[in-house]
């Protein structure tokens, strides 16, 4: 299997990132957002995703690892295939994904080209049936005063921590990575950027 392709970024097409590694250029189907992000001639990385079956045979590359994530917890969901998964990341982050998921935002999802209400719907609520599962309830935000955030749907820690369980963080992994961010200044979205940076380095 690929974990990531590093190499020289040789072409750059509408929906395709061709990274050069060791004179072999390999196609990378990928998102406006990873595409955006890789300069033609430079050197470049991106992980990967191969898409095997009956007369497939696909490769996928994201800039990050994040993004990757979101490709997976996507293309996991009936009736979501890796088209639908791509256009979805190319208008949204991993961090306004999950938060599209968690706030039941149907319009950013459907901001994507050829996704429909009923479809992002089924995004919003499977995605939502596996964070409950994974749910971040009880996790201790206080910065290690003792005294654990309500375990209610409006608070933004509780929030940010349903989010990153939504990418597939454990709890313990989400407790490490928003300790020390400002919960209760920052923004939602900003908690959960700043949270990814932690748990990617």
């Amino acid at each position: 299997m690929f974990y990531y392709l590093d190499g020289i970024v040789s072409e750059i097409l509408p929906g395709v990132a061709v990274i050069d590694c060791g004179g072999v250029g390999y196609g990378c189907m990928t998102t406006n957002n990873t595409l955006s992000s890789l300069k033609k001639g430079q050197k470049g990385r991106v992980y990967t995703y191969l898409n095997v079956g009956e007369n497939i045979f696909d490769l996928y590359g994201f800039a990050t690892q994040n993004e990757l994530n979101s490709f997976k917890l996507l293309i996991g969901v009936s009736g979501v295939g890796p088209k639908a998964a791509l256009a979805i990341l190319s208008v949204c982050t991993p961090e306004t994904l999950a938060m599209a998921i968690v706030t039941g935002d149907e319009k950013a999802l459907t901001a994507a080209q050829g996704i429909g209400k009923k479809i992002a719907q089924r995004i919003i609520l499977e995605l939502k049936d596996k964070m409950a599962k994974e749910t971040a309830a009880g996790l201790d935000f206080s910065g290690g005063k003792g005294t654990p955030a309500p375990a209610i749907f409006s608070n933004k820690a509780t929030e940010a921590a349903q989010a990153l369980a939504v990418l597939g963080y454990s709890t313990q992994e989400i407790q490490v990575a928003l300790k020390g961010v400002d919960v209760e200044t920052l923004s939602l979205e900003e908690i959960i950027r700043q949270s990814l940076k932690k748990m990617v380095k």
